[in-house]
């Protein structure tokens, strides 16, 4: 496949175990590559990606929307593809891509396309998890990253389109990582919803957690996806739970007389 007019842009923290994986998927077909790394990153990250030819930055942490938009603006190319140092580009995705590319009648500015996790042995293709559409290609200047962090989000001024090709995702190596990460993300939640002045309810606290599982495992087919599917279900209805049941505590006096 020839080289495409694209940018990729990855963030990136101690991925020396993974990042590889990713670079293998988009090096051969990709004009440039721009790597931001956390700037204590000493694992081997930057050798890794500096040996697929990606432009190494080290920078502080500006938190995920800050270095995203960062890796953008270091792009050189005409059109920018973000992805995730647990992510592949398929064969498959990478053709979609180039196809799009090189259509000059094309109005979309950005595109879309689903993303398969692997997860406990196996590819989740049903429940909360798939078709999981993520915003990730674009017309250089067409877009800038938004949103609460850490969820970060293109805001795009132009049209949208779709592609049908899965991105494979490799996020959750075991089940202690999945879990680890519902403190930092319903922290982020709290934080943002004192900022609006959300407050937890009863509603918030006993159907939204219930109907978070009745609707991945029933309702979107996740029993298909075998334990793993019933997994997910049980720990996302869980993490909703938490995350309100967090806004709830600070929601409460500091202390109370006996």
């Amino acid at each position: 496949m020839k080289k495409l007019p694209i940018s990729i842009c990855i963030i990136s923290g101690a991925e020396a175990h993974r990042i590889g994986r990713t670079l293998a998927s988009v090096a051969n077909w990709s004009s440039e590559i721009i790597v931001v790394l956390n700037h204590d990153v000493c694992d081997g990250t930057a050798e890794i990606a500096e040996k697929y030819g990606a432009k190494v930055f080290r920078e502080p942490w500006k938190g995920f929307i800050g270095q995203k938009n960062s890796a953008a603006d270091k792009a050189t190319q005409r059109w920018l593809l973000n992805v995730d140092a647990d992510e592949v580009v398929t064969p498959e995705l990478a053709e979609a891509i180039g196809r799009v590319v090189a259509d000059a009648t094309a109005t979309p500015v950005a595109y879309e396309f689903p993303r398969c996790t692997f997860y406990c042995g196996r590819w989740i293709r049903h429940g909360d998890w798939y078709p999981d559409r993520v915003l990730r290609l674009c017309k250089r200047g067409s877009a800038r990253w938004e949103g609460v962090e850490p969820h970060a989000r293109l805001k795009v001024l132009g049209g949208i389109g779709r592609l049908r090709p899965d991105l494979l995702h490799y996020s959750f190596e075991n089940i202690d990582v999945q879990i680890g990460k519902i403190i930092p993300y319903s922290r982020s939640f709290v934080e943002h919803s004192r900022r609006e002045g959300r407050k937890a309810g009863v509603f918030d606290l006993l159907v939204r957690p219930c109907w978070r599982f009745m609707r991945a495992y029933i309702f979107k087919l996740g029993f298909l996806d075998g334990w793993p599917g019933y997994y997910i279900a049980w720990l996302n209805a869980f993490a909703t739970l938490t995350r309100y049941a967090k806004l709830r505590e600070v929601e409460q006096p500091h202390s109370r007389e006996p």
